[in-house]
């Protein structure tokens, strides 16, 4: 495991989801009071549900692509140690 992962404080954590929840109640709210046809605000609201839902999702793909790569790496290095210690046994 780890170590030089540290956790996010709990603090953060609320405030993550009280800014999220904040924005989305404000844009709904944006969109429900436009003065627009019930038609063009169902298309901005499905709009920005695929626009956050997109955010999600490539967030969580450019986090699992680094931690791929931190994988990868402790795996070349695991390697590459072997093979140093084979040689400092075989001198």
């Amino acid at each position: 495991m780890n170590q030089n992962v540290q956790p996010h404080s709990g603090a953060w954590v609320t405030f993550t989801y009280a800014s999220f929840s904040a924005s989305a109640f404000m844009v709904a709210v944006g969109v429900f009071f436009l003065p627009l046809d019930l038609w063009i605000k169902g298309y901005l609201a499905m709009g920005i549900v695929m626009l956050v839902q997109t955010c999600v999702t490539l967030t969580k793909t450019v986090r699992d692509m680094h931690e791929s790569g931190k994988l990868v790496n402790r795996i070349e290095d695991a390697k590459a140690e072997r093979l140093l210690m084979e040689v400092s046994k075989a001198a």
